[in-house]
């Protein structure tokens, strides 16, 4: 994950208070997005596949699913060195960002999964 800029604090320290606030580059924090967008459908899928294989049906299959967008949060969080204002604006973008966005996936291949392994 790619950091924010502070490339100008080195340089030159000023009194005046607006100088303090970070700045992030608009092209990493995009890069940092993908990541987590990218992350949490990767563990969607995964994890349907898991929930299918395992059999799970109606709400325990949805607390799985909210089990591992939960887990997937922290990994991320920890692979930010949980230092999450050095790579996003605010903490809501690693931790609640696409967390309902994978859902789709998620029951997709879990009926698939689950067809595949308990109905055929």
């Amino acid at each position: 994950m790619a950091g924010h800029d502070d490339s100008g604090a080195s340089e030159k320290k000023s009194s005046e208070a607006t100088n303090d606030l970070p700045t992030f580059n608009a092209e990493n924090m995009q890069n940092n997005m993908k990541v987590i967008y990218y992350s949490r459908t990767f563990m969607s899928i995964i994890g349907g596949v898991i929930a299918g294989i395992l059999g799970f049906t109606s709400l325990t299959g949805f607390i799985f699913y909210f089990l591992v967008m939960a887990i997937t949060s922290v990994g991320l969080t920890a692979k930010a060195g949980f230092s999450i204002h050095s790579y996003f604006d605010c903490w809501n973008r690693i931790i609640l960002d696409g967390f309902l966005g994978g859902l789709m996936s998620f029951v997709l291949f879990w009926t698939f999964a689950y067809d595949l392994v308990h109905i055929f």
